[in-house]
């Protein structure tokens, strides 16, 4: 049997027994993806050792024996960069690991003990955990295929909050000057596409989330590809149907909304087709306080791009044959990344924050009877609890290394309990800081709630 084949058939054979996962971690730009997938292995390496998994029963009762990294099946995607990652947390002075810019999968194989033994159960079992990363820009081209060339236009121009506005000047001056039924220049049409991306760009630096089309930010093989040369055209809204389209083939329009559909079909499509649709688990990671930092504009932003995200995935239970032949994510996890930069008294709080911006789509998850849990989790803990007493009163603060390597101890302010009105952002008064990664000794990386989500994701395979 050819060994591409091989693999297939072994891969189906431990998916019909039960012995396979394929879990997806997303999130959207700066959630901390990279760092939640460097600490996941590292904790299921150290497992049994010196990481600290209590809530994770399997690890808790002695049963997790450990995990390493295995050959994975797909061997045009490449691996996820762990090593590196590792080096970089092992500098001195420390430092993050740099973000995914494409895809990549990693295979771990976990030992474990089975939690009844008998003699059809063996001594031993062995899971395998596909993992899957994929940059955060490109996940928000997901929500395009619902949409046709007009209504993407119509919806982009819904979205443009003031601040918003203001990176996309440039664009909006010259797209505003073009004729929609005029011949296309194709010249012309790449200076505005460049416009539109440089606002793309300039929006995600300002910590807006909703950002469309995702490839524009990380185009990878398609830089200076017309497919990439495309942009809203403003006044579409309010056209007639029937007028846009009698315009020539040649125009404008007509020319963009070409390369909307082929962007759809040979860029979006392919890569939803191709990978999302074969995930069984899936973890969503929110950076929940940089949305807050940033302020009510970019906060609403971050709830619309998640809304939207959401939608697009296949969720529900699954038979056996489904499994096999048609994979459904069966089990969800939201959290709130950096749990580490608010002191502990306020982690329940992020959850609550957390399941409150994303009240319709839970909502929705929970009608269609799929497991999901919303948690507030540090992947690579940078920060301790700490007390300061100011006047006689003792108060919760965090101490840490900045990352110019000045020492923090500091109160980084308070989370609304609820959804923030106007109110609470006129008079909001916290600013949590970005903290450096704390000195490795080669051990387990230290984690706030990585053994929660563990448990959530795989422990029912580790029984």
């Amino acid at each position: 049997m050819p060994q591409p084949l091989a693999r297939e058939f072994q891969d189906l054979l431990e998916r019909g027994r039960d012995r396979q996962l394929r879990l997806a971690v997303t999130g959207l730009s700066r959630s901390g993806k990279t760092a939640f997938l460097t600490s996941l292995v590292n904790q299921l390496r150290h497992a049994g050792l010196e990481a600290r998994l209590d809530l994770l029963p399997a690890a808790r009762e002695g049963r997790l024996l450990g995990a390493r990294r295995v050959n994975q099946q797909d061997l045009a995607v490449p691996r996820f960069p762990y090593d590196p990652a590792m080096a970089a947390l092992a500098e001195t002075p420390p430092s993050w690991p740099e973000p995914t810019r494409g895809i990549s999968e990693l295979r771990l194989a976990i030992r474990h003990r089975p939690a009844r033994r008998g003699w059809l159960a063996g001594e031993t079992r062995q899971l395998t955990l596909d993992l899957f990363d994929y940059p955060g820009e490109w996940l928000l081209d997901l929500p395009l295929l619902e949409h046709d060339y007009p209504s993407w236009c119509r919806r982009q121009q819904a979205v443009q909050g003031h601040q918003r506005e203001a990176h996309f000047a440039a664009w909006r001056a010259a797209a505003e000057a073009l004729d929609p039924a005029a011949e296309a220049d194709e010249a012309r049409l790449a200076e505005i596409s460049e416009h539109y991306a440089e606002g793309l760009r300039a929006a995600r630096e300002a910590g807006f989330a909703d950002l469309q089309p995702g490839r524009f930010l990380l185009p990878g093989d398609l830089a200076g590809a017309p497919v990439l040369q495309f942009f809203p055209l403003p006044g579409i809204a309010e056209a007639e149907p029937a007028a846009l389209a009698a315009l020539p083939e040649e125009s404008n329009y007509a020319t963009l909304a070409r390369r909307f559909r082929h962007y759809q079909q040979h860029i979006v499509r392919p890569f939803y087709r191709d990978h999302f649709r074969r995930f069984d688990r899936q973890i969503v990671l929110v950076d929940l306080l940089g949305a807050l930092n940033a302020g009510p504009e970019r906060f609403q932003d971050l709830a619309r791009a998640l809304a939207n995200l959401m939608q697009s995935f296949d969720y529900g239970k699954r038979s056996l044959l489904s499994r096999l032949f048609a994979p459904r994510i069966d089990r969800l996890a939201i959290a709130a990344t950096k749990a580490d930069h608010v002191t502990p008294e306020q982690h329940p709080r992020m959850v609550a924050l957390l399941e409150a911006l994303l009240a319709e789509p839970l909502k929705d998850l929970r009608f269609a009877d799929v497991p999901v849990r919303a948690l507030s989790l540090a992947a690579i803990r940078a920060s301790e609890a700490r007390e300061v007493e100011h006047q006689g009163r003792r108060s919760p603060a965090l101490q840490g290394t900045g990352l110019d390597g000045e020492p923090l101890l500091l109160f980084p302010g308070e989370l609304p309990e609820r959804l923030p009105d106007a109110a609470f952002w006129a008079r909001q008064g916290f600013d949590f800081p970005a903290f450096r990664p704390p000195p490795q000794d080669g051990g387990a990386l230290p984690h706030i709630r990585m053994d929660a989500a563990l448990e959530w994701l795989i422990g029912d395979k580790l029984q």
